[in-house]
């Protein structure tokens, strides 16, 4: 079975559209439609349920989901290594939540290709879910997180803590802050649980997010409030774009990095860890 058939159907999961998806994927609807075709005739089960406007995996389609994320994972891995030049030694795959990326990874990324001369990477930003799976399926080699992921196969260390810094797009105080346009962003599970001891009293949130850079972009947009890194709003403090919200301490939020005990990349794992630690 080619694997592009399999992108194919995961692309129609995530669009659920199938115009959507073959603009996406740069082939005609009809070369989705056989695809999908092909694909429920291998497995004798409808994958889809198809409506005037929309569609939804059957109950087969759901269970099916996973296995074509994995298939499509590993052989886009191992074409990778496989096409490795001679000069490169290795293909380190690397993968962190979204908001890690924003608050933590990005400018760690540019840090850990220079210090790599040789080596291939890829970097990816998946949920928490999926890092633990991936880590699991031995199609990712290290994983970037706010929680530590647990399982006897997984070692999990601290690598660094990030300064949030409750900010508004005008002078404040606390009360104020969380009572006009809070944007709420997911800095992982430990925050959720700190977040409502330290503001118990306060209204529901006027938007949540799992990204610093959507609540950033909102906050200079619409106005309002959110706890985000310091070093992501350090220069709009300066520019009086945001201003730090009155007696308020700063949060410090550690980041984890998880890789599998048996993984044959320690020795790198270990250079990155020391690289990137702060």
């Amino acid at each position: 079975m080619d694997v592009k058939v399999f992108k194919t159907f995961l692309e129609v999961a995530k669009t659920r559209h199938f115009g959507r998806a073959a603009e996406n994927l740069y082939i005609t609807q009809a070369a989705v439609s056989a695809r999908i075709k092909q694909l429920e005739s291998f497995f004798g089960q409808a994958l889809f349920i198809r409506h005037r406007n929309s569609i939804k995996l059957t109950t087969s389609g759901e269970r099916l989901l996973a296995y074509a994320e994995v298939m499509v994972t590993t052989l886009e891995q191992a074409r990778n290594e496989l096409a490795l030049g001679g000069k490169q030694l290795l293909q380190l795959t690397m993968a962190g939540t979204p908001n890690i990326w924003d608050a933590y990874l990005q400018q760690g990324l540019s840090d850990i290709t220079e210090a790599f001369e040789g080596y291939g990477f890829q970097a990816e930003a998946l949920s928490l879910q999926q890092l633990s799976r991936n880590l699991l399926e031995r199609t990712l080699d290290m994983a970037f997180a706010f929680d530590p992921l647990k399982s006897d196969e997984l070692i999990s260390k601290k690598v660094a803590d990030i300064v949030l810094v409750l900010v508004a797009t005008k002078p404040s105080d606390v009360e104020a802050a969380l009572s006009q346009k809070y944007v709420y962003v997911d800095w992982g599970t430990r925050f959720a649980c700190e977040h409502v001891e330290r503001h118990s009293q306060m209204p529901a949130p006027y938007l949540r997010t799992s990204t610093g850079r959507i609540a950033l972009d909102f906050l200079l947009d619409k106005g309002g409030a959110a706890y985000l890194p310091e070093s992501m709003v350090v220069g709009l403090l300066e520019s009086r774009q945001l201003y730090a919200v009155q007696h308020n301490e700063p949060w410090l939020r550690p980041v984890y990095l998880t890789y599998r005990q048996d993984t044959p990349s320690l020795e790198a794992i270990a250079k990155i860890k020391a690289l990137i630690s702060r």
